[in-house]
């Protein structure tokens, strides 16, 4: 072997040494999802392999989606430590049965119960999905306080311009919050086909966002304020909505409003579309901790510093049943699932919650990774609601104790 020979084998040698070095630099988590990439962005045909690692670090894979960061403030709001509660047998099976990552109990304001699985960690964060419909709905509650928009009765098409002569004529806010606004749209996760799977490969007319040149197109289906059919799409409209009454982006107002003030630990971030705009029907990824203080939040009434942010009666009537949705005992109201015996919670597909019990003083932050985006194979739905129940009934033996 020539000299150059072998300094072209050493050379070489060393490179592979430094691209091996390298990728054991980059973690765990990126050289799973680099080993075996998704081929595109609908997480609702990812397999499970690809969901359990992208699903934490959804807004650090920019060939994937962009996001906008939502920034903490100079205080901290604290979350000390209670008695533990007597729930490690639930927590087991629900780690087991419904493949959960994370868990954070708060009762009475103190940390009751916390885990985590799948080597998901504490300061990591995790996909909200659905839940961050509940956090949609409450800027529209913090936009009416703060006099932006004029009240739930104003029709949408005052803010939405973009949707006049569409079928969204003659629908107001509060029917878009309840998604009863009558018009025709399918949530069906399981179909490539369906508006959910389509919506986000829409080409806009023209400068308009994504979702508003795809709602547009969409027929009458029933009357405004009938019938309830729930619309991921609709929550998308709420979020245009509530950045045109305020001309901030809404990674900006979440910011201002409640992620500082109130004292989030950690920064998040808001997952945007192609167009730039927040996809407010889903997508913030936070700490579990962060999502249980939006919980407690909302527990205490929506007040920072002793200061409502929110119209008076506003939580009442978003965390109550506003309409049926056929599957007793749960109702719906302003983007938030309701109970008949007073609870609600925030809930998104594969098994993302935030649950409320004000009964009980009790809030409930988890995430899952479920094998299917409803949780209906194997009984991981229903792991949920065991996993509650059983908080619920340690939380009842405390009290009676």
């Amino acid at each position: 072997m020539t000299t150059w020979q072998k300094r072209g084998a050493l050379g070489a040698g060393g490179f592979v040494a430094l691209l091996a070095v390298i990728w054991m630099s980059i973690g765990p988590d990126w050289r799973s999802l680099l080993s075996d990439p998704p081929s595109g962005t609908d997480v609702l045909f990812w397999s499970q392999d690809q969901r359990d690692t992208a699903f934490r670090m959804m807004d650090r894979v920019p060939f994937l989606v962009d996001a906008r960061e939502i920034k903490t403030g100079s205080s901290v709001h604290a979350l000390p430590e209670g008695e533990a509660l007597d729930v490690d047998a639930a927590l087991d099976a629900y780690f087991d049965e419904g493949r959960a990552v994370s868990v954070v109990v708060l009762h009475n304001g103190k940390v009751r119960a916390e885990r985590y699985g799948l080597s998901f960690e504490a300061d990591e964060r995790w996909t909200s999905f659905s839940v961050a419909k509940s956090l949609t709905s409450t800027l529209v509650g913090v936009a009416i306080k703060d006099g932006y928009i004029e009240s739930l009765d104003a029709p949408v098409t005052d803010y939405i311009e973009g949707l006049k002569g569409s079928a969204y004529e003659g629908v107001n806010i509060r029917q878009l919050l309840t998604m009863t606004s009558g018009v025709d749209w399918n949530e069906d996760y399981y179909d490539p086909y369906s508006d959910v799977a389509q919506f986000g490969n829409h080409v806009p007319e023209g400068d308009q966002p994504i979702v508003v040149s795809y709602m547009q197109t969409l027929g009458r289906a029933h009357e405004p304020g009938t019938v309830w059919n729930y619309s991921t799409g609709e929550t998308n409209l709420i979020g245009i909505l509530v950045s045109e009454a305020t001309g901030k982006t809404l990674t900006d107002y979440l910011t201002e409003k409640i992620w500082q003030p109130y004292g989030m630990e950690a920064k998040a971030s808001w997952l945007v579309g192609e167009d730039g705009v927040e996809i407010s029907g889903c997508c913030i990824q936070a700490t579990t901790r962060d999502f249980a203080r939006f919980g407690q939040f909302i527990l205490d009434g929506g007040n920072i510093d002793g200061e409502p942010i929110l119209p008076d009666g506003w939580l009442e009537d978003a965390t109550t049943r506003q309409v049926g949705i056929g599957f007793d005992p749960w109702g719906y109201g302003y983007q938030w699932w309701t109970y008949d015996d007073g609870a609600f919670g925030a809930r998104g597909i594969f098994g993302q919650t935030i649950f409320i019990d004000p009964a009980r003083n009790l809030v409930i932050a988890n995430n899952s990774s479920w094998t299917t985006a409803l949780g209906d194979k194997d009984d991981e739905r229903n792991a949920r609601e065991v996993f509650i129940r059983a908080v619920q009934d340690a939380v009842d033996r405390d009290n009676a104790g």
